[in-house]
């Protein structure tokens, strides 16, 4: 099986990259994930269960820490993955 985390944190800030944002982009840097992503508005990565949700944990951590206010985020199977 592979899963897919797609996610944002908040508040945006369009003049310069918050904290949040630049602690969570480390987190994705080091995980054990298969693709990454990183947009201004949103963030996507791909990967195992146990990557996926080690990389969830620390996401929320890390981007709460860093004075993040909200985190969205979202975890879907892979079309056509088995499980």
């Amino acid at each position: 099986m592979r899963l897919r985390l797609e996610f944002t944190t908040e508040p945006f800030d369009l003049e310069e990259t918050p904290e949040h944002a630049r602690a969570t982009r480390t987190v994705l840097d080091g995980a054990a994930l298969d693709s990454v992503d990183v947009g201004p508005f949103g963030n996507t990565a791909e990967g195992t269960p146990e990557a996926v949700l080690e990389a969830v944990s620390a996401v929320l951590r890390s981007g709460l820490d860093s004075g993040a206010t909200r985190i969205s985020l979202q975890v879907n199977v892979l079309e056509g993955e088995g499980r």
